[in-house]
């Protein structure tokens, strides 16, 4: 198995949805050219008033649950990684087909995005079969952690589950380009 140091910031709440099979996509302003990263779970955001306001109602009691990682100092617990196994470029207002793969608020997504087209990135997600305390480096987006990280795990949803899903994203993209 390879090892890696190179991970996304993410919000905990998002990186524990990808983790447990409750997201599948994530949706950003930007495009990825790598094929794998750890996420490094953020904090910044979980202390904001009405955060949760940021979540739809089933899963606000999860988030709740989930702001917070494992760790301190700003060293914190890598539990998971993802594959990239698509991009698809979206336009900012023709995303709401997608809620059902993530846990934000349409109007989270909204002004997250603002005008700027979705970039919806489809992952395969793996808990790694020894989780890391790790410290990362500077970087708004993606940084590294201090160490290598053994690409070593399982896939948090089965290949049928995951495949099923994939294909669901896929049709939404091409019944809509029939619109």
């Amino acid at each position: 198995m390879s090892e890696i140091t190179k991970c996304l910031n993410e919000w905990n709440a998002t990186i524990e949805a990808l983790g447990q099979g409750k997201q599948t996509i994530l949706i950003r302003k930007y495009d990825t050219t790598l094929k794998e990263f750890l996420f490094f779970p953020t904090t910044s955001y979980a202390t904001k008033e009405g955060i949760l306001d940021s979540f739809q109602d089933d899963c606000k009691s999860f988030v709740d649950d989930n702001l917070l990682p494992a760790g301190e100092n700003r060293t914190y617990e890598v539990k998971y990684y993802a594959t990239v196994e698509g991009v698809i470029d979206k336009s900012s207002t023709r995303i709401g087909a997608f809620n059902k793969f993530h846990i934000w608020t349409r109007d989270h997504v909204k002004n997250y995005l603002g005008r700027k087209e979705a970039k919806i990135w489809i992952l395969r997600v793996y808990k790694l079969d020894k989780p890391q305390i790790c410290k990362r480096s500077n970087g708004m987006i993606f940084a590294n952690v201090d160490k290598p990280v053994k690409l070593e795990g399982k896939p948090v949803i089965s290949d049928k589950e995951f495949n099923k899903l994939k294909k669901e994203i896929l049709l939404l993209v091409v019944n809509s380009k029939k619109k």
